[in-house]
């Protein structure tokens, strides 16, 4: 969202590919191979959906309506950050479960495409966090998953940007590798802080900052800022 600022969208996505694919692949380094193979099994509906819809999203990069999406996007950010915040009750929900149906290839498919093309097109990608969050997976499990899923979408577009001609010059590609390198140092130092950090503190800084984010992208997509 700095980035958006200062640089037009369709830029500021495709600089952002390259460090998220470095962040999230060293997330999924967490997982052990088992649960690698558990999970990649699992959520592989999930996944190629999603790479699916990354193309689509990264096509259409130019082509979709980007103040109905920010909108959007802005009020699924808050819808999260409201279910998953602990201060004012809400009612309870259903956990789900495997035997529910948002664990059907069927419903992932429908998750994964559409969040993908969103992502694709936007870079957010809160509602696929939002559906792995879902399934109450332990922490580190979630984490790892989630990273799972975004190392293999990011790694498509890494190649699926070149091939649209999203990169302008080489001077973005270079700067875009450049920035993965604090990216990826600065998972190092979030891993050794979350054995630190307590749950509770996590949970405000990244519900702070994920309000924050559909703040303005609602206040973008209305034209206030």
């Amino acid at each position: 969202m700095v980035l958006a600022a200062t640089l037009d969208p369709a830029t500021a996505v495709t600089f952002m590919i390259i460090p998220m694919f470095a962040v999230n692949l060293a997330l999924v380094g967490d997982l052990t191979r088992e649960e690698l193979r558990t999970c990649g099994t699992r959520f592989a509906p999930l996944l190629v959906a999603a790479l699916v819809g990354t193309l689509l999203g990264m096509a259409l990069l130019d082509r979709l309506p980007e103040a109905p999406l920010r909108i959007l996007l802005g009020f699924v950010s808050l819808g999260f950050v409201v279910t998953n915040q602990h201060a004012v009750p809400l009612p309870s929900l259903p956990v789900v479960s495997e035997r529910d149906f948002a664990d059907t290839p069927l419903v992932m498919a429908v998750v994964g495409v559409v969040s993908g093309v969103l992502f694709g097109a936007t870079n957010v990608g809160v509602q696929l966090v939002a559906f792995v969050r879902s399934f109450n997976l332990s922490h580190g499990l979630f984490v790892g998953v989630v990273a799972l899923v975004f190392v293999g979408i990011n790694g498509l577009r890494v190649g699926a940007a070149e091939a649209l001609g999203l990169y302008p010059d080489p001077g973005l590609v270079l700067a875009s590798v450049a920035a993965a390198v604090p990216a990826a140092a600065g998972v190092a130092v979030g891993k050794r802080l979350r054995k630190r950090v307590s749950e509770r503190l996590r949970r405000g800084v990244v519900l702070g900052l994920l309000t924050v984010i559909g703040v303005r992208l609602i206040l973008g997509g209305t034209g206030v800022i």
